[in-house]
């Protein structure tokens, strides 16, 4: 293993310093404003960027000092029941395993990160501000709260109630905005907010902060080239704040430039495509405008998903895969399928994400059905075969579930003796009983409950 070890170094070693004419790839962890903005070219990526890639820094510590050293880092799984009789892989980024259960764990922690490194907030001085669909709202404060920061987080009323009560859990405030208005309306809110308390507040503006873009380029990217060996056809995801898709594909591209980056918006509201906003059900994906992180250069073809199939699938990969997740996962998976039914991605490698947990839609219509019939579902009878009994000594007193049976039925009594469980043939005949005691309870002297 060392001499394993010492080769690779070595290995390391040589690329790196041939690799002189080209840009190096940042380490896993942010440290600096390097993405000048969403909308500059693609960065190259020479061999340099294999040394901060190796296999050792895609694993956590063996014992976090922070929660935020166990962002990131998130298992690639093969689809197969889901994705039987389909011509390419289909392979899932799960971005539910993050420590907040989304992928928007890795902004929360690189916004407010970079933003201190540059002086421009601090703990204790700086309330933070932003508009949010739900997950980045719960993954800033998770790292707020780690950072001890003020939070107040703007989201449309439609959001599900899972998310109302994650942010309030990690000691967040929450101001809820008309739904009508999407995530238009929360942003102005927001910036309302900002205005109203001065310099003291700081909004992060997820959909055109640069270090949203950059965190994605830094570790989602080469976390799918790690963790394929280089070996991917096809990258496909929402949209939402553009981020993900924007620099994982930018990373990619660098190292494969005849990958084809495949975004995914709903079919009810159609932007990326030239349509009009509209209202959908897919949350976290289609703000009803480009954000400006996405970089749409980038993009080779936007395929559309309806609400119903977003969900349809979501539904599928849990009962059929495991994978418990929400909406805009089922809506990547679905547009990852259609992709590999066209005839240039037969024997190829199609690399989806699973951006969030399924667990804060169970109120949403994804599993609203399910929800009712949990809350409406009544408990079964059990039968009295199995009686809680004292036994004082060898005296048993009858319950009165005892008293109620016949002459001379046969149970299973289960007795707890010295804070030991024995099983005993009682006979009931009326009142009267005929215990058989065990030689364990023979041991133990009277009066124990």
């Amino acid at each position: 293993h060392r001499q394993s070890r010492f080769a690779s170094a070595i290995l390391l070693a040589a690329l790196a310093a041939t690799a002189s004419a080209f840009t190096p790839a940042a380490p896993l962890v942010s440290v600096g404003r390097t993405h000048a903005s969403c909308s500059s070219a693609p960065a190259r990526v020479g061999r340099a960027g294999v040394a901060a890639l190796s296999m050792h820094e895609l694993k956590h510590p063996k014992i976090a000092t922070d929660i935020t050293q166990l962002i990131g880092r998130t298992p690639l799984l093969q689809l197969n029941k889901v994705a039987a009789g389909s011509p390419a892989e289909i392979i899932v980024k799960l971005e539910s395993m993050q420590p907040c259960n989304s992928v928007k764990d890795r902004i929360g922690f690189s916004m407010i990160t970079e933003a201190e490194k540059r002086g421009d907030i601090s703990p204790g001085k700086t309330t933070l501000v932003e508009p949010t669909s739900g997950n980045t709202g719960i993954a800033l404060a998770m790292v707020a709260a780690a950072k001890g920061y003020n939070l107040i987080l703007t989201m449309p009323e439609s959001m599900s109630l899972e998310r109302r009560v994650m942010f309030k859990a990690l000691g967040a405030k929450l101001v809820l905005t008309p739904a009508a208005l999407a995530m238009k309306g929360a942003i102005k809110k927001a910036e309302d907010i900002v205005a109203e308390l001065g310099s003291d507040a700081y909004m992060l503006q997820q959909f055109n902060n640069p270090d949203n873009v950059k965190i994605h380029f830094e570790t989602t990217g080469p976390e799918i080239w790690e963790q394929t060996d280089g070996k991917i056809d096809c990258f496909v995801g929402g949209v939402g704040t553009g981020g993900t898709l924007t620099g994982s594909s930018r990373f990619l591209k660098s190292k494969n430039p005849g990958m084809k980056t495949i975004a995914v918006e709903p079919e009810e509201s159609p932007v990326l495509s030239g349509g009009k906003p509209g209202p959908h059900k897919i949350q976290g994906i289609g703000a009803g405008f480009v954000p400006g992180n996405c970089d749409q250069s980038i993009i080779d073809d936007v395929v559309q998903v309806s609400s119903a199939n977003a969900m349809a699938m979501a539904r599928r990969l849990a009962e059929e895969e495991g994978v418990l997740c929400g909406i805009s996962s089922g809506a990547a998976v679905h547009a990852a399928l259609e992709v590999a039914k066209r005839p240039d991605m037969k024997g190829k490698r199609i690399v989806a994400i699973i951006p969030s947990f399924g667990e804060r839609y169970l109120s949403t219509a994804l599993f609203a059905n399910l929800l009712e019939e949990a809350q409406t579902q009544a408990a079964d009878t059990v039968p009295r075969d199995v009686m809680d009994m004292w036994v004082n000594g060898l005296e048993v007193k009858a319950t009165e579930a005892m008293k109620a049976h016949g002459k001379k039925k046969r149970h299973e009594g289960m007795m707890l003796v010295g804070g030991l469980r024995h099983v005993t043939g009682v006979w009931v005949s009326g009142l009267s009983l005929e215990v058989k005691t065990t030689e364990a309870m023979k041991k133990h002297s009277k009066k124990q409950a």
